[in-house]
């Protein structure tokens, strides 16, 4: 699945340096992209043309491939090679689009532009890299083939979820997919919302588990980068806290409740809350996104005239080929991002200016910003993390490590947010009882 190593190396090492931050490196990856951005366009199109109709249980499990072959149009958007593409699920994710307000022909035009790569990497361990669209609300994040075959069997459950949760704090998965390259691995794809809005400047980012053990980023890494991810410790170190009034803390803590309890029944642990934090008396001017926003689009029309005028006579995939080789990131232009998008406005969370607003205990508006989502829903309790379990409690507090149960999980992080991440809480182990109750909300 690691596209980003090179293929004759087998030194895991060499396959994760080129991961994540050094994506821009690999100029393979760029043809990936293609590859990825021309199976979503056909894909998409073909199911939206479709007239719409109830969703089914064979929908659930549907997988639509298609090949594509070399083809000579420059103009056209997206790959010049040969692949094969999967289609997973499309009326489900079709549906799923639907439910979080994005227009299928605003979706297109969003992925098969102008392509963003980031250098921030994932907040957690996975090895996964993430591609970005051109206008930031979307991102392709690659997947372990054991996460794509967990999505497809709890579809059903997480379709349901969110036809009953419109509000929901999990990821927002709008397709699933999968790419074959010539003589390549089959890699496996999400494409999902992006949790931070496009128009804002994130000045602090937590990835908060509920867990301490082994969660902090050191200093000195934050002095490297300041906009680093940062993990419980640092939560708490820096007496951060979410500062909702009544309104939106019981919005927030209710919703938290019904997805947490989603998660345990289904046996998922190690999931995150992400917070994004918009000081809004700052606002953009640090230009946070100008640094770590980059777009790349080959030039071909350059490499043609050069072809040209020497003389050389090459197919339009040829030339496509060697630009997108030659190709050089660019600076982000980032008053081309939009301000404010439809599917952020249908969600209470994102509500706000894209975001959550702070409140007060009067409920008036503070000046910041919150952005907020559950990531990194696709870890099932299963053997392997049974194994950690059981080895790391030889040596550490078997509470306090990440691998523990789902139900024991989810209660564990539905304290530490109600505990030690909001700033005001006395109105909610009154309403919740979080730690008394919570093995009501798994049951039911």
């Amino acid at each position: 699945m690691d596209a980003t190593a090179p293929e004759k190396s087998q030194d895991p090492d060499d396959e994760r340096v080129l991961m994540g931050t050094r994506i821009s490196e690999g100029h393979q990856n760029y043809v990936l992209m293609y590859n990825m951005l021309t199976g979503i366009r056909i894909a998409v199109s073909r199911v939206t043309a479709k007239i719409d109709r109830p969703i089914t249980d064979e929908d659930y499990v549907a997988a639509h491939k298609l090949a594509f072959d070399v083809v000579g149009d420059e103009l056209t958007p997206g790959a010049k090679y040969d692949f094969k593409f999967k289609d997973y699920a499309p009326w489900v994710f079709r549906n799923l689009r639907e439910k979080f307000g994005v227009d299928p022909a605003d979706y297109l035009i969003s992925l098969t532009s102008k392509y963003i790569l980031s250098e921030l990497g994932s907040p957690g361990k996975s090895g996964s890299f993430f591609y970005y669209s051109k206008d930031y609300r979307f991102i392709i994040k690659t997947i372990h083939y054991t996460e794509h075959k967990f999505m497809r069997k709890i579809l059903k459950e997480y379709h349901q979820h969110i036809c009953d949760n419109p509000d929901t704090l999990l990821c927002r998965y709008y397709g699933l997919h999968r790419v074959k390259l010539p003589h390549g691995k089959k890699i496996h794809f999400v494409v999902m919302s992006n949790v931070f809005p496009p128009s804002k400047d994130i000045h602090e980012t937590y990835d908060l588990k509920g867990s301490t053990l082994g969660r902090l980023l050191p200093e000195e890494e934050i002095r490297k980068n300041p906009f680093a991810v940062m993990k419980d410790l640092n939560w708490e170190k820096r007496q951060r806290k979410l500062k909702l009034g009544p309104q939106k803390r019981k919005l927030f803590i209710g919703q938290l409740v019904r997805d947490v309890t989603l998660l345990s029944q289904l046996n998922i642990m190690d999931y995150s809350l992400l917070i994004g934090v918009h000081d809004m008396l700052r606002g953009n001017k640090d230009g946070i996104r100008d640094t770590t926003l980059q777009t790349f689009q080959p030039d071909t029309k350059s490499v043609q005239r050069r072809n040209t005028l020497m003389n050389r006579r090459k197919s339009k995939a040829q030339v496509v080929r060697k630009a997108i080789a030659e190709a050089n990131p660019d600076k982000l232009d980032v008053s081309k991002l939009p301000e404010e998008t439809q599917e952020r406005r249908n969600c209470v969370f994102y509500a706000d200016e894209g975001g959550l607003q702070g409140t007060d205990e009067g409920d008036r508006p503070l000046p910041v910003l919150y952005s907020l989502g559950i990531i990194d829903i696709l870890t099932p309790y299963d053997m392997k993390k049974k194994s950690e379990h059981v080895y790391k409690s030889l040596t550490q507090d078997k509470n306090a490590i990440s691998a523990v149960k789902p139900t024991q999980y989810g209660r564990r992080f539905l304290e530490f947010m109600a505990v030690a991440v909001l700033e005001h809480n006395e109105d909610i182990p009154h309403e919740y009882k979080l730690k008394s109750r919570a093995k009501h909300f798994f049951r039911h």
